[in-house]
């Protein structure tokens, strides 16, 4: 039987407190601090699903390393505007972090960022060449202009100790090195950003999932909770990765009528022996196999998870048909509808790739993933190792050109036509650009207060929303004001 409580009124409702959605919570509670703010979370603690330590890279994606962001044309030139964009969107989220950090409300930064430099690392002719036109491509501009690049093998030793001391031939390497990198454990600072939400007024509620969501006629929402509450809702904002297609479309989001997703995982090899450890101080991300697509580029990356050090090597693909960690096996084939079946369909048949390459990682053995470890490291010892699996993603499948496809690996933002909901769709960059694109949200779904939301923010911080690449003073202000706040070696 239906309930006959009256619902409880919020004006903002958040579903999901992984990075995206503490990043909501906390922005929404410090500009609007007049308004009700509700943030409901299905697991324990925020952060423990994607944004976990250990579900993701940690690269805090500034596109100083990742070959995906630079593809290379057919003439072999290199197009930098991705990796561009996407600097500057991890500048726009680092600065609002270090302005917490340095007023307090974070607690101390080292307990979820740190210093580490990002290397690219080509292993062939072709790959090197590329690389060197990549590098020319991005240190033409002022954000990149700090990136050094090298074939000389005493550089490369000093840079990359434990992936070059014993090497001997050099022919086909390559790599470049970014100081201004980053290790960012997205859980711990999601459960922070969380805490700085609460403190300014927001309410949490963990362990709370959103069962059912409703457009009424008044043009508000009813959200039917998993505690049997029933809430009445100004605005939605939903980010609960993997579980936000299903609901989107149980809510009749139009914009999400013919969407699907694929879920995908990946697996990784870790270890904590303190030798290899020690000779092993940066991210060093390379190129994909022959055939294989991006988001397969493996790389070899200093972690640090609650105060120990870690080297991991992947990502090797995996399957389950869960759309999240904590999900359910179902959660794949009860998300097909008539509506979306097609979109699926096509996507399968236009992404036989994809399919080829995740076949082929189930059938891999563990020799083989050692084997692949053995181009970053010559000396490979399979004791030294475990395999872990990392968090569930769900690839966007929608139309595109009228065909069924999936969408690449991104972040996908929709906004109901009302502008009453908005919700974030997607794996990567999300984390490093998660300011960035709440930002952005937030503008398109409250126009009439983000003037003076802006003008609030940037009391503190000047620069937010300028172009740092086309003005280097204010982007060594900002690197400073980082730096300073985050306490990072820059």
């Amino acid at each position: 039987m239906a309930s006959t409580h009256v619902p409880r009124r919020v004006d903002v409702l958040v579903i999901g407190a992984g990075i995206i959605g503490s990043t909501t919570s906390s922005l929404l509670a410090e500009l609007g601090p007049q308004w009700d703010i509700l943030v409901v979370e299905a697991l324990g603690a925020a952060g423990l699903e994607s944004s976990h330590g250990w579900n993701n890279a940690g690269t805090g994606h500034a596109g100083l390393c990742e070959f995906n962001y630079t593809p290379a044309a057919a003439d072999g030139s290199v197009d930098p505007a991705a990796a561009l964009r996407i600097h500057e969107q991890f500048l726009v989220s680092a600065q609002y972090w270090a302005r917490l950090a340095a007023d307090g409300q974070l607690g101390e930064p080292e307990g979820f960022i740190r210093s580490v430099d990002h290397n690219s690392y080509a292993h062939t002719a072709d790959w090197a060449s590329y690389l060197e036109t990549r590098y020319r491509a991005l240190s033409a501009h002022p954000l990149f202009e700090h990136m050094e690049f090298s074939r000389d093998p005493e550089t490369l030793k000093r840079w990359l100790p434990a992936m070059f001391e014993q090497r001997t031939d050099f022919s086909s390497i390559a790599a470049t090195r970014s100081t201004l990198g980053t290790d960012v454990d997205y859980g711990t600072l999601s459960r922070r950003l969380l805490d700085h939400a609460r403190a300014q007024g927001a309410a949490v509620q963990l362990g709370t999932s959103v069962r059912r969501l409703q457009h009424t006629a008044a043009g508000r929402w009813r959200a039917e909770l998993s505690t049997g509450e029933t809430l009445d809702a100004g605005f939605v904002f939903t980010a609960a990765g993997g579980g936000t297609l299903p609901l989107l479309q149980q809510a009749g989001i139009a914009e999400t009528r013919n969407m699907g997703g694929f879920p995908i995982s990946g697996q990784f090899l870790r270890t904590a022996n303190p030798r290899l450890v020690a000779r092993h101080r940066a991210k060093a991300y390379s190129h994909p196999a022959p055939g294989a697509p991006p988001l397969s580029v493996p790389h070899l990356d200093l972690r640090v998870m609650d105060g120990t050090e870690y080297l991991v090597f992947g990502p090797f693909g995996a399957f389950s048909p869960r759309f999240l960690k904590a999900g359910k096996l179902w959660d794949l084939p009860g998300s097909v509808t008539v509506h979306n079946l097609r979109t699926l369909l096509e996507a399968a048949q236009n992404g036989t790739g994809m399919l080829r390459y995740f076949i082929g990682e189930l059938l891999r053995t563990p020799a083989s993933r050692l084997k692949e470890l053995e181009n970053f490291l010559p000396e490979v010892h399979a004791g030294d190792w475990e395999l872990i699996t990392a968090g569930q993603r769900v690839q966007l499948a929608k139309r595109i050109d009228g065909q069924g496809r999936i969408a690449g690996f991104g972040t996908e933002v929709v906004l109901s036509a009302d502008g009453t909901l908005a919700a974030v769709l997607g794996a990567s960059p999300g984390a490093s650009a998660s300011v960035s694109v709440v930002l952005d949200l937030l503008a398109a779904s409250f126009p009439q207060h983000f003037g003076r939301w802006l003008e609030a923010l940037r009391g503190q911080l000047p620069h937010l929303g300028a172009t740092l690449n086309d003005d280097p003073q204010a982007l060594a202000h900002v690197r400073a004001q980082i730096a300073r706040g985050l306490k990072l070696d820059w």
